[in-house]
């Protein structure tokens, strides 16, 4: 399923834009944090270290055989589990426009995405940055994962500051419905990625996700580096879902499974 809202802020910061324009070195290891706020009927936050890798689909991971049986980023995980980057990057691009967005100007798509380490992995959220010849944004898709083996894509169009909201479509938490909205704010630069998601609903907000860092050249020695100093990221990320979830269950927030949402 797929769904889509303009910005809701038309207005375009000139200089978020310029920035923008700018690229990190790709790939880049994407070294920083990630945080979560439950605003109600429990307060609940956490912030953990993270990492997420982001490329140029029209380039991959670029990470040698020998270093990619233990680490790597790859299309297969992605959508309808393409077999190569570059009909990846044709999935994103038939989604975004099956959503009547304009793309004769697209010249690169950039994945924010989790890697697979020691043969696994769990992607909660993966970006994709859609840029035009000029090197702006022109549209954004964000591919969600839940627990239960779904996955949904939100299509974008973010103003000049990154900014865009859309109406939630995708069972995510067992603690929330499907009703609500999203705020989205995007960053791409050489000095901050960032993918920021609030959700609000009509009594106001409700939970905050981001993940945040700075983008570093993805060298073997790099990636090595992180692997040590950050072992088993792909493992963690699924631990910490569950074990976050079980902390709110033991203090009785309510569950829904999927079946009860969408009767």
């Amino acid at each position: 399923m797929v769904s889509r809202r303009a910005a809701t802020d038309p207005s375009a910061d000139q200089s978020a834009a310029e920035q923008a324009g700018r690229l990190p070195q790709l790939p880049a290891v994407v070294v920083g944090r990630v945080h979560h706020v439950r605003y109600r009927p429990i307060r609940y936050a956490f912030n953990h270290r993270h990492q997420q890798w982001l490329i140029d689909l029209d380039a991959g991971s670029g990470v040698p055989t020998w270093l990619g049986r233990l680490t790597d980023v790859r299309p297969d995980q992605h959508l309808d589990s393409p077999a190569t980057w570059a009909a990846l990057k044709e999935q994103v691009l038939a989604i975004v426009a099956a959503e009547g967005v304009a793309l004769r100007d697209v010249a690169r798509v950039v994945m924010l995405a989790q890697a697979h380490v020691f043969g696994h992995v769990f992607d909660p959220l993966t970006t994709y940055w859609l840029l035009g010849v000029d090197g702006q944004l022109r549209a954004a898709a964000l591919e969600v994962r839940n627990t239960y083996g779904g996955r949904h894509t939100y299509v974008l169009v973010p103003d000049g500051r990154g900014r865009a909201e859309v109406g939630k479509e995708f069972f995510v938490s067992p603690f929330n419905d499907v009703s609500g909205r999203y705020a989205v704010r995007l960053a791409l630069s050489p000095q901050r990625v960032a993918t920021s998601v609030a959700l609000h609903d009509d009594k106001g907000p409700l939970l905050l996700a981001a993940t945040w860092g700075n983008p570093v050249p993805a060298t073997k020695r790099r990636v090595l580096a992180e692997l040590v100093t950050a072992p088993l990221m792909a493992q963690r990320v699924s631990i910490l879902i569950r074990w976050h979830g079980i902390r709110l269950w033991a203090r009785r927030l309510p569950v829904r499974t999927p079946s009860e949402v969408h009767r």
